[in-house]
């Protein structure tokens, strides 16, 4: 494919009317695999959610927002390049397939423009020994999972501080002491106080409520005997641990999610810093525990899928932002907009020109309540990857695309498209392609236009998934 390389404009953009000297802080907090029900404010009755409800009571909830992919890794690519699926680097979920050094970030252009980049958690888009690695796509600090295969674990042996593995203390197994979302966690809270004096843009990625289930005992504790057992058997080959407490080891993940973000909150308000942060929580693809007892858990409400497909329960995610003094308190937006969105945000939050060629704009209008033009169309698609060649063999591609209240969807292997209205049919229920064969050729039309071939890409070996590491 022709690569699209991020440059920072040479002029700076208009600055945000009455906006202060200092350039605001940014902080993108994306959950693992949360579901759009997982959350209080979005309807979830199980499961308490109590400072992310507040976030959106003291924001804006925007309730057709759009995860990059339905899977891991071409979901964080979206994020950080500013392309939609049928642009960004990284197209399909094989784990540790690497960015190019062209291929530069929102991190690239926030410390060119005078941010301290902080990542903290899960990154799936280079393992160490590539050209994909965080700190070479412009993060001054990064503490977590490198490769997505090794972020399975929540008591892995080892993360990574930069280039340096740094070892956690009693995990050698079969010890289980130190949670690495809880350290993860516990150095975003750090980033912070140290940069309280400079802008600063944190990625908080926590690797949970994603699978395996396992979380410390105050938070199982929380649920047991109030939520269904269930039963996770884990991996064919043990590498991932059995949880015979599923639904209360699920419920703890999302309430611990919940606690890092009172955490944040209560730090900037510590430090005086609300006013001058924008922040955002979300989810890096739809939730998948649809089949915990006959979808008890409701998280993905009435939405067709889950992760892993490109119906709505797949790609739609939760959305908060809040910014005091800039994001009114309480209020819902129902504009549609994706991942690929926030880079040029980013952007014109930071007071600086997006790069050209982006598939983004900025929505901070949408976010602020002042009119918005709405996207053309918002294009996802999940090739098939062969690790054996690095290739995409020449099949049609898992694609959708939504246009206005219209949304197509081609499944897996098909040939046909499928064709819903999702203000008539949010659920995906009907599909209308026999009696619209004009609107059906014209998606075809766009879903051969506004895609280019996927890179080959070589996937390095998985030793995480050789033993627990």
């Amino acid at each position: 494919m022709k690569r699209r390389e991020l440059l920072l404009g040479g002029g700076a953009a208009a600055s945000l009317a009455g906006a202060p000297k200092r350039k605001p802080n940014i902080i993108w907090f994306m959950a693992d695999d949360l579901g759009l029900g997982d959350l209080g404010c979005y309807g979830q009755k199980h499961i308490r959610t109590p400072n992310i409800d507040r976030l959106a009571a003291e924001g804006v909830r925007c309730t057709q927002a759009y995860a990059g992919c339905t899977v891991c890794a071409p979901s964080r690519s979206a994020l950080m390049t500013g392309l939609h699926t049928g642009h960004t680097p990284i197209r399909s979920n094989p784990g540790g397939c690497p960015l190019l050094p062209e291929e530069r970030t929102v991190a690239d252009l926030l410390r060119e423009a005078g941010y301290r980049t902080g990542l903290f958690g899960k990154w799936g888009l280079g393992d160490i020994g590539t050209t994909g690695v965080p700190w070479k796509h412009g993060f001054d600090e990064f503490f977590g999972f490198l490769h997505q295969a090794h972020a399975h674990f929540q008591y892995p042996r080892f993360l990574y501080e930069n280039e340096r593995q740094y070892n956690l203390e009693g995990n050698d197994s079969p010890g289980r002491k130190t949670y690495a979302n809880d350290v993860m966690h516990a150095r975003s809270l750090d980033f912070i106080r140290r940069n309280r004096e400079r802008p600063f843009f944190l990625y908080a990625s926590p690797t949970i409520p994603h699978f395996e289930p396992h979380v410390p005992e105050d938070s199982l504790a929380e649920y047991r005997g109030k939520i269904p057992n269930g039963n996770y058997q884990g991996d064919r080959r043990g590498r991932l641990k059995p949880q015979p407490e599923l639904g209360p080891a699920y419920a703890g993940m999302v309430s611990r999610v919940d606690r890092y973000v009172g955490n944040i909150v209560r730090l900037l308000k510590e430090l005086d810093l609300e006013r001058d942060t924008l922040l955002f929580f979300t989810s890096d693809n739809g939730g998948m525990i649809a089949d915990f007892e006959n979808d008890f858990f409701q998280n993905m409400r009435h939405y067709r899928g889950q992760k892993g497909t490109l119906y709505e329960g797949g790609v739609r995610t939760p959305m908060i932002a809040r910014w005091p003094g800039r994001i009114k308190p309480g209020s819902t937006s129902d504009f549609a907009w994706a991942f690929w969105d926030f880079l040029p945000t980013a952007a014109e939050v930071a007071g600086v020109r997006p790069p050209p060629g982006l598939d983004g704009m900025s929505v901070l209008p949408a976010l602020t309540g002042r009119k918005q033009r709405p996207h053309e169309y918002l294009y996802w698609e999940l090739p098939q990857y062969d690790a054996r060649t690095g290739t995409f063999p020449d099949v049609p591609v898992f694609q959708a695309m939504r246009r206005g209240d219209w949304k197509a969807v081609r499944p897996r292997g098909a040939t046909a498209l499928e064709l819903y209205n999702l203000a008539r049919d949010p659920g995906e229920k009907t599909d209308l392609a026999a009696s619209q064969p004009e609107r059906v050729a014209e998606f075809e039309r766009l879903f051969r236009q506004v895609r280019t071939p996927p890179r080959p890409q070589t996937e390095p070996p998985h030793p995480w998934w050789d033993s627990r590491s």
